[in-house]
């Protein structure tokens, strides 16, 4: 008999494809070794029909979801990027398709074994330089590659980046005080699990669940309510196998989703020829703070942009594609012509 993960491995390629339905491009997916070929990064590569030479030379760009997610998230972004290059999706190592390793219980160690596998996988794609974008966790994370790998990065797209913030201690001073204890008693009772563990408990029910809970997930992505539980199931399986990610990400976070080591305080460290953009969601609960700190004060001499998208959410990229396409191709034409490097100031 099949184990349950293997059904759920199984049942996860069989959602991922109903997900990335009706894209048009040339699409490829495959497994990239990693750790030495102890674990594997799934991933996708898109191109344009009849692509010609100066399309393969453009700088390809590489996107990396967020917590919970998975490369088929961004499935509303495909065609519109890849019509101008080359582009990458990868399931983060512990999500998706992507191996499940145990990951440093050690919250330095632990990030850099995520960020030293996008490097492994990197090289296994044999990428000169790359347009790195990620959401959430994944901005968080392409910001700590930028630190480790600066010769590999050609601009850097935060889209609603988690992580970067100081968690301010008069908020850990409210809670001891002004909250009552059997919630309180409650936080620490969920703080012993993982994340997304309900989901798992849920068993079969995952999907329904999900679309009790988020019904409005489904209408980012989708009109036909078919496609939107194809969504809802994608979430799940995404979730359903064992927690490697969600352990990682609690190691590297302190609860209630601050990180233990924000970026704030590292970013301007990152090279200063680097150039960096941040989109925010006008309706995110994301602090747009950190983006305007970066251009102002942290690296004034160094090209950053901030862009706010009106009428999106965390998941801008779902929320307002088309505005978020159009920014994105624009961003990325600018490298092509070398704008964002001429931007910068040096005094």
């Amino acid at each position: 008999l099949l184990s349950n993960f293997t059904v759920i491995g199984r049942s996860l390629c069989v959602v991922h494809n109903q997900t990335c339905l009706g894209v048009r491009s040339v699409f490829t997916t495959f497994s990239a070794p990693v750790w030495n070929g102890k674990s594997h990064v799934w991933t996708a590569v898109l191109q344009k029909k009849d692509a010609d030479d100066a399309y393969q030379e453009k700088t390809p760009i590489v996107l990396v979801h967020g917590f919970g997610g998975g490369l088929a998230m961004w499935c509303k972004n495909f065609d519109a990027l890849a019509a101008n290059r080359t582009t990458y999706a990868i399931d983060l190592l512990g999500f998706g398709r992507s191996g499940r390793p145990t990951f440093s219980v050690d919250p330095t160690m632990a990030e850099l074994e995520w960020v030293r596998s996008l490097e492994q996988w990197r090289k296994e794609m044999k990428l000169d330089k790359m347009i790195l974008l990620g959401h959430s966790l994944g901005g968080y994370l392409c910001s700590s590659y930028a630190l480790e790998f600066p010769e590999a990065v050609r601009h850097v797209i935060l889209v609603d980046p988690w992580g970067f913030p100081l968690k301010p201690p008069e908020t850990e001073r409210h809670f001891n005080y002004n909250v009552p204890l059997w919630v309180k008693s409650l936080a620490h009772f969920l703080s012993l699990f993982n994340p997304l563990w309900t989901l798992r408990a849920a068993g079969p029910w995952g999907p329904t669940l999900i679309r009790r809970v988020r019904p409005d997930l489904g209408r980012k992505f989708f009109s036909d309510p078919v496609k939107q539980q194809s969504l809802f199931d994608y979430v799940y399986h995404c979730n359903a196998l064992p927690p490697s990610g969600e352990v990682a990400f609690s190691t590297i976070s302190v609860p209630f989703g601050w990180a233990k080591r924000p970026m704030i305080s590292r970013i301007e460290k990152i090279r200063e020829d680097i150039p960096l953009t941040f989109i925010y969601g006008s309706r995110s609960w994301v602090d747009c703070g950190p983006g305007y700190t970066t251009k102002y004060q942290l690296r004034p001499y160094s090209y950053v942009r901030v862009e706010i998208i009106r009428g999106a959410g965390h998941h801008v990229y779902a929320d307002q594609s088309e505005a978020f396409n159009d920014l994105i191709n624009e961003i990325c034409d600018d490298v092509d012509k070398g704008l964002d490097v001429e931007e910068v100031k040096v005094y």
